[in-house]
């Protein structure tokens, strides 16, 4: 079987104000299948913080203004009443999926994630 390339985009930054809401998305080049997806959360001098490991699979200790969503190859990462804690680099990552021949795909964080930094207003 032949891995398929991994590519995923977001876009560069997101705003908000405080008590705002705001909406990351992350677009993949292949469709994901099986809700293998993961959003991982870092704040300056920490490691990466998961917080979703699959599609609508939320991590113990994941602040339930945090929601996730998407299929296929398009996803978001929404925050609603942002507070200042959430000022972060925010990852999107996929890891195993299949594809519509059965070929497994299959990347590590590093080969398959993407980034996008939350700022405030």
């Amino acid at each position: 079987m032949t891995p398929l390339t991994c590519c995923l985009t977001q876009p560069g930054a997101v705003s908000s104000a405080v008590g705002g809401s705001v909406s990351i998305s992350c677009t993949t080049s292949q469709d994901v299948y099986d809700n293998h997806f993961s959003w991982y959360k870092q704040k300056d001098g920490e490691s990466p913080k998961l917080l979703f490991h699959y599609v609508g699979s939320r991590v113990s200790g994941t602040p339930t203004r945090f929601t996730d969503g998407g299929s296929n190859s398009d996803f978001t990462l929404s925050i609603s009443g942002v507070q200042a804690e959430d000022a972060a680099v925010y990852y999107c990552q996929t890891g195993f999926s299949i594809n519509k021949e059965g070929v497994l795909w299959r990347r590590d964080t590093e080969g398959c994630s993407a980034q996008i930094k939350l700022r405030f207003l």
